[in-house]
């Protein structure tokens, strides 16, 4: 094979030795640590490729066996004779395109996708149905292995930053990374007339024959930088110190080995430990994953924590360590949250299994011999007449449904029909749920019964998305990885429609943007359309992200103007408070007749403004102004010596000028203007005579302050000052960030766009981005202890996301009470 010697001729003419890197890497010498890691990635991957087609063309000859029909295994059969006939072609190709990825990575110009941008623009018309379902495939294998091996792509990346002139590297720009096989495969079967069914047979026997195998040539190409002293003493050093999650079809063999009955009591056991769990629980069993890790790791923890808690409370024992796959094992059952179970109950806490009870599932038919289970076609065939049913029964009150009209679905009811449903086409034999499948019925029981429980959506929100239960329990199990797929289009599209009626739809009835009516034509559909394929949620999430992104650009651009009106009014009400201290502080503390309070407080205040407006406070202008006010209060002072009367007399025009010019810029009242300055001139001339000015009466200096306070806007009333429990939550309120919204009293949502650190004051608009209202924070804050108002919490976190954590932590602290009420048994006796 030459592709590698082509490769590195071509590399040998990108750069010149004469050019430097960071860390004194000449060109020359990058292009030859380049060519060896090529080298050591196309090389694995032709060892590996072998073994690939054999396995491809075994599983395709095994699908032609077992065909129904002769028509099916006729095209089985024409598909493995055209895997045949191109395989040359689509290896060297494969190879190809691996090792171009390297001369793209030295040029710059490495950015590879999974192609799932082309269907994040608003064209649902030109959807093709089989490109879509191959990036799919592709897209999660490519995240899987990326999560999975986290740990060397880490290191290989930093590595390859420095050789990279500096740049920062990511998986998808990493050479050797997943996304560069699984892309490099898509390409190359592109040169074969193989079908997209055959194609994804393909992409699942690549992924567990060949990117299982990929932390050979990841770990060596890690050693060989390293012992080239690029970043020789690198140190993985996340959170924790713990092994990469498995990877689904690496585990297999262990998942397979039979599993040891659990002798010991819960008191004896230990706590689970989780993969770079970095969060202590105390009020839990086990300690929770990392909420700092990448999102995608993040919630594959979780799921993984949550199968592990389940299998525990299952089997009522505790493990002393986190098996790898102990959740697909698990020996008992546990009833699911809505209080009903389909097998019978599990062995008693601290004991053994009893004789005919089977490692894996519930009660052992006559004999001894294990129940038959349930099939997967089974639970999807008995779940889909469970759709069917229902919407014969709801679909029309469904569709005419109004905001607060519809009643939700009675989730907890799901599991004893589907338990009739499978009872009735099972026809009297004796068969039972699976462990792991029953494990999967109560997660998407606890997903659902969350989402009746979350504050963030409005209730009628919760009803519509109610009726998705059965349809992606369906999901759960036609696509076994679901729970494990970030990207999943199922589960973004529940967090799209999740994250719609919170922004949206209110719990006093209104809806903005008809995204009710959207919801409900969404979920109406799924219900009438979704029978296995899960490609329609895949458009309907195009369809739904199409339109909700239409509206967010259209809010956002409202919210913008309005953000730059306030921001404008905002300023200028901080000038008003500068200026109303500057003056105040000249001010207080001396007595002063009305004239001269009323025309500092009021005509000049308006011109101090416009002053630090216009030219700012480090201006000679402002300097000047401010100085007035000083001279003003100066001149009005008893005379009682003949330096003082000179210097008045020099000033005293050159101020009265001063103050009119003033007066005039900001288009004040020129008759109210000239009696200010009749005014001033008398109080002056009194001044010169030595004679002491009348005050104003208390009330009117009161009134005059308190109107310049207000105009400036400070509105704070000092007859009712802050508790200390107000003047807290004032503070906490400083720590909020823009996007949160607040359900005011009747359920009507308002969110913070934006908020002035410096006057306390927060801009509220409704659901469409028009402002409403401008709050101090503490109007804010009283509303909220009065009950009158609530943060919607979380809400900047996926739907999903939140449903996890809720589980995991329910789970949790019954895994844990569970072990306490084991302990004092055990005392007791």
């Amino acid at each position: 094979m030459d592709v590698t010697d082509k490769d590195s001729k071509l590399m040998s003419k990108l750069g010149s030795s004469e050019s430097n890197s960071p860390g004194g890497l000449t060109d020359a010498t990058i292009i030859d640590y380049l060519k060896v890691c090529q080298s050591i990635v196309v090389e694995h991957a032709g060892a590996c490729f072998t073994a690939f087609v054999k396995a491809l063309d075994r599983q395709l000859a095994e699908f032609a066996s077992s065909a129904k029909t002769n028509s099916e295994q006729a095209d089985l059969a024409e598909q493995r004779r055209l895997l045949h006939d191109s395989l040359p072609e689509i290896e060297r190709y494969f190879l190809g395109y691996l090792g171009e990825g390297f001369i793209k990575f030295k040029r710059q110009e490495l950015a590879t996708t999974t192609g799932e941008e082309k269907y994040q623009q608003d064209m649902l018309s030109l959807v093709d149905n089989e490109d879509l379902e191959e990036t799919i495939a592709i897209s999660s294998i490519t995240q899987r292995s990326e999560n999975h091996y986290a740990e060397q792509l880490w290191a290989m990346n930093q590595r390859l930053s420095l050789l990279n002139r500096g740049q920062k590297v990511e998986d998808r720009s990493n050479p050797a990374g997943p996304v560069q096989y699984c892309e490099s495969l898509r390409k190359s079967l592109k040169r074969s007339k193989l079908t997209t069914k055959s194609k994804i047979i393909a992409y699942k026997i690549f992924d567990s024959d060949v990117m299982v195998k990929l932390a050979d040539p990841f770990d060596e190409i890690n050693q060989f930088l390293s012992s080239k002293g690029i970043l020789a003493n690198l140190r993985y050093s996340p959170v924790s110190q713990t092994a990469p999650l498995p990877h689904p079809e690496s585990s297999q063999a262990q998942d397979a080995s039979p599993e040891v009955p659990v002798d010991e009591p819960v008191g004896g056991g230990h706590a689970i430990e989780l993969p770079a769990a970095a969060m202590s629980a105390p009020s839990g069993y086990i300690s929770g994953p990392d909420a700092t890790l990448p999102t995608d790791q993040y919630q594959g923890q979780l799921v993984e924590a949550i199968r592990s808690l389940q299998a525990h409370v299952a089997r009522g024992a505790a493990p002393s360590q986190t098996p790898q796959g102990a959740y697909a094992q698990s020996p008992g059952l546990y009833s699911s949250p809505q209080g009903s179970s389909l097998q019978g109950s599990s062995p008693a806490q601290g004991s053994p299994l009893p004789p005919g009870m089977v490692q894996g599932g519930g009660a052992a038919a006559p004999g001894g011999h294990p129940a038959e289970v349930y099939s997967n076609n089974q639970l999807v065939g008995a779940l889909q007449s469970l759709q069917t049913e229902a919407l014969a029964v709801t679909g029309q009150q469904l569709l005419s449904a109004q905001p607060g009209s519809l009643a939700p679905l009675p989730i907890a009811g799901v599991t004893a029909q589907l338990v009739n449903q499978l009872q009735a086409e099972a026809d009297g034999s004796d068969q039972e749920v699976d462990p792991v499948d029953m494990h999967t019925i109560d997660l998407v029981g606890m997903l659902f019964d969350y989402m009746l429980s979350d504050d963030n959506l409005p209730d009628s929100v919760k009803a519509l998305l109610s009726y998705l239960h059965t349809p992606f329990l369906k999901i759960a199990f036609i696509d076994k990885g679901f729970f494990e797929q970030t990207e999943h289009p199922a589960r973004l599209l529940l967090n799209n429609m999740a994250e719609a009626g919170v922004k949206w739809v209110s719990n006093d009835g209104s809806s903005q943007y008809e995204i009710y009516d959207k919801i409900k034509s969404i979920v109406s559909r799924v219900l009438e359309e979704f029978k296995n394929d899960v490609r329609l949620f895949a458009e309907l999430l195009l369809e739904f992200s199409g339109y909700t992104k239409k509206i967010s650009r259209r809010q956002e651009l409202m919210e913008r103007r309005a953000m730059e009106k306030v921001q404008g009014e905002e300023k200028l009400r901080e000038v008003k408070i500068r200026v109303n201290d500057e003056v105040r502080s000249r001010t207080d503390g001396r007595e002063l007749p009305s004239a001269v309070l009323l025309m500092l407080l009021q005509p000049w205040s308006d011109y101090l403004a416009f002053i630090l407006l216009r030219y700012g406070d480090t201006s000679d202008s402002w300097l000047r102004s401010i100085q007035m006010v000083e001279d003003v209060l100066w001149s009005i002072e008893p005379k009682n010596n003949n330096a003082d009367k000179a210097r008045q007399l020099e000033i005293q025009d050159r101020l009265l000028d001063g103050l009119e010019v003033g007066f005039e810029t900001i288009g004040y009242d020129q008759a109210k203007g000239k009696k200010l300055l009749e005014a001033l001139y008398t109080l002056q001339k009194m001044a010169l005579q030595s004679r002491v000015v009348d005050p104003a009466p208390e009330p009117m200096r009161s009134k005059l302050e308190a109107m310049a306070a207000e105009k400036a806007g400070q509105l704070l009333n000092q007859d009712d000052p802050p508790t200390p429990e107000e003047a807290r939550m004032v503070e906490n309120l400083k720590m909020i960030e823009f996007g949160t919204w607040f359900e005011f009293d009747g359920g009507r949502r308002l969110k913070v766009a934006w908020y002035n650190s410096k006057t306390l004051h927060y801009m509220l608009v409704d659901q469409m981005g028009k402002k409403v209202a401008m709050k101090s924070g503490l109007e804010l804050a009283r509303s909220m202890l009065s009950h009158k108002a609530k943060v919607i919490a979380g809400s900047s976190k996926p739907f999903f996301e939140r449903a996890l954590e809720n589980i995991f932590q329910s789970l949790n602290a019954k895994a844990k009470q569970e072990k306490q009420d084991a302990g004092q048994e055990l005392v007791h006796e």
